[in-house]
């Protein structure tokens, strides 16, 4: 199930997202410190939300746009995928790809290939991996936040935003235990 939906930039054009996944129904316990602290104008979950009390307690901060995970079979309210069209004074500035398996290590699947393109994304968003990513594939930018359930391995447990100032696209890893921007 694919639905699609439309956010605005203010009216100095800018607009903050704040992109989680991964919860496995247990947010690390700053999250939604940290996330209420950046006061985004939406939340991006990308899927494996575990239980949907979490979706809850995100509405909380901000509006929630969600994805079905691999975990979350107890969702069917929840799309496989969305594309967020973001306007400009009525016009599409920015299309993205929310979903929740969209690569395959550094490379972007088939089918979500195929699903940028119908939709003229220019974004995949995707979570699964844990992995927190940023990178470019067949045209298109691949943004994973990482993880902000429990700790997978070695991971850091990370959140992004993504924000559109000046007429520039942002993306970038926030720490939760430490508050501060993360990079490998």
């Amino acid at each position: 199930m694919l639905r699609e939906t439309t956010l605005s930039l203010d009216a100095q054009g800018e607009l903050l997202l704040a992109i989680v996944a991964d919860t496995h129904s247990h947010p690390h316990k700053k999250t939604s410190e940290l996330i209420r602290a950046l006061a985004p104008d939406a939340i991006l979950h990308a899927g494996d939300i575990g239980d949907l009390d979490v979706l809850s307690q995100l509405e909380r901060l901000a509006p929630v746009i969600a994805v079905r995970g691999n975990i979350d079979e107890r969702a069917p309210s929840l799309p496989d995928a969305v594309i967020v069209d973001v306007h400009a004074d009525g016009q599409s500035a920015l299309k993205l790809l929310l979903m929740h398996i969209a690569v395959y290590g550094p490379k972007l699947r088939a089918d979500a290939a195929r699903l940028a393109g119908a939709s003229a994304a220019k974004l995949v968003v995707c979570g699964h991996s844990h992995v927190p990513f940023i990178g470019r594939d067949r045209g298109l930018t691949l943004f994973n936040p990482g993880s902000i359930g429990p700790r997978r391995m070695h991971l850091p447990i990370l959140f992004g935003t993504l924000q559109i100032k000046a007429g520039k696209l942002s993306l970038q890893h926030i720490d939760c235990e430490t508050g501060q921007p993360w990079a490998p």
